[in-house]
């Protein structure tokens, strides 16, 4: 029974299976494990109710029943996730239900290595992963300016590295944020998800990120990682007011007229009752330009004062673009950044 640190574990090529219950998988998981549950959620709260009101001992026993008829099931299952009968194995400490499961597989035929401690100790080296120090380059603009875009071509240019924070957090980080995207991870997936991305990438080299607010939706930023951002050297793209009402007036007129209306009204206080009034009636009449130029009033305000100099940002560049074209954008962002020393 080889039984690994994370490192170890972590390069082992062959499939994870989490046989912690669903509600613990669907909260948080390494990401590309599948999950094959010892018990299901009703099972698990019995068990650990019996466990604080009974005892260890016929928790354990209340486990085995459950555990008992479900045998067949789950190495069959197993086969279909594993075809290669060899698999990583963890549960949440590395106890006891790793351990029954590991039993029952290797009496099926499989060659399984355990996780040491489990995946309470793949979310402690998740969370101190975002104190690494890495050399960020942030990307500011104001709103339209198609910060996400440029991080997309910047990321297609050979030599440059991209944390594309919006993606993990499947939100553009506004009031219309979550409109076409898909539902937000949990926040701790969020993390998990957030810890894989930044392992592929180098600490030695320059990393583009997007210029956030701590908050991506109803997702944070990790305090460590955001502290790194706030004092890391920002490039601030200055795109023509046209070029940006153009661009979020094509986007948002591709989008569903319900839900713009409801990002307005979720803006109302800040908006205030004239605008979101005439905010609502463009969209209605289908004169996204319209919406666009009122809702960018708030947001142009709101973010000016954010590209405002930071007391720990070391240098703040702006760069004058002419449009929104994401290639030309990333180009005029490599050559002003190409003399900066790393």
């Amino acid at each position: 029974m080889p039984r690994h640190s994370l490192a170890e574990f972590e390069a082992l090529p062959y499939p994870i299976l989490d046989v912690r219950a669903p509600i613990e998988f669907a909260q948080g998981h390494v990401p590309g494990a599948l999950n094959l549950p010892l018990f299901t959620d009703e099972e698990r709260a019995r068990i650990g109710t019996t466990y604080k009101q009974v005892s260890q001992e016929r928790a354990v026993h209340l486990g085995l029943e459950f555990f008992g008829p479900k045998m067949s099931a789950m190495v069959k299952l197993a086969k279909k996730l594993a075809p290669g009968k060899e698999v990583r194995l963890h549960c949440w400490r590395g106890g006891m239900r790793s351990g029954a499961v590991l039993w029952l597989l290797e009496l099926g035929g499989f060659k399984v290595h355990l996780l040491d401690h489990g995946y309470k100790e793949f979310r402690r080296a998740v969370l101190a992963s975002f104190a690494t120090p890495r050399q960020w380059r942030v990307l500011g603009g104001l709103t339209g300016s198609g910060k996400t875009d440029v991080l997309h071509a910047l990321a297609a240019m050979p030599g440059q590295q991209v944390l594309d924070l919006e993606g993990l957090a499947s939100h553009k980080g506004s009031a219309f944020g979550a409109i076409g995207q898909p539902v937000q991870p949990t926040q701790e997936q969020f993390e998990n998800n957030l810890a894989a991305a930044l392992a592929t990438l180098p600490t030695d080299a320059p990393i583009w990120v997007e210029d956030e607010s701590r908050q991506i939706g109803r997702l944070t930023i990790p305090p460590a990682l955001f502290a790194q951002m706030r004092a890391a050297p920002r490039w601030v793209l200055e795109v023509p007011r046209p070029a940006r009402v153009a661009k979020l007036a094509a986007e948002y007129g591709a989008e569903e007229p319900a839900e713009l209306a409801a990002a307005i009204e979720r803006l109302q206080k800040r908006l205030g009752g004239l605008a979101t009034k005439q905010a609502l009636a463009a969209v209605e009449a289908g004169d996204f330009t319209q919406m666009v130029e009122l809702v960018l009033d708030y947001y142009d305000k709101t973010y000016t004062y954010g590209l405002a100099p930071r007391p720990e940002e070391p240098v703040r560049t702006f760069i004058p673009v002419p449009s929104c074209d994401p290639a030309q954008n990333a180009v005029e962002l490599a050559r002003a950044t190409s003399a900066v020393p790393r």
